[in-house]
């Protein structure tokens, strides 16, 4: 059978506000949500929150499955997740991110986070924060 690596993809919320990434190799303005993959020997739900609190400095709790999708690069299937965060405090790894910040429903909604540069409108990110946006 072909080997798959799971990963994990998580939108983390806080109110009315989520927090989003950046790499500096991304299109200059664009954000999104975090992700890793999955270590052996533990859950969806331990990775989430570790890749979350290592990319971010961000405890959460509520780690709820949303939908999966498949990820050629490099044989993966992204499991998607959302999160509540328990405090407000970015502390963002800079070996992992170029920054991170928190932006409100409005802010996406209004394009903000560079969503409307975002290459796939299909794919698990956009789906994630499409659906948080549509939620409020």
């Amino acid at each position: 059978f072909p080997r798959t690596d799971p990963a994990v993809i998580m939108l983390v919320s806080s109110g009315n506000r989520v927090v989003l990434g950046r790499k500096a190799e991304w299109v200059e303005g664009m954000y999104s949500t975090l992700a890793g993959f999955v270590e052996p020997g533990e859950s969806l739900e331990e990775a989430v929150a570790r890749e979350v609190f290592e990319e971010v400095g961000i405890r959460v709790d509520n780690v709820r499955y949303h939908s999966s999708q498949p990820w050629p690069f490099p044989s993966s299937l992204m499991l998607g997740f959302y999160a509540d965060a328990l405090s407000e405090d970015i502390n963002p790894n800079m070996d992992e991110l170029e920054d991170a910040r928190w932006f409100t429903r409005a802010e996406l909604a209004d394009g903000g986070a560079g969503i409307a540069r975002r290459p796939r409108s299909d794919s698990i990110a956009r789906r994630l924060i499409a659906e948080w946006i549509e939620q409020g």
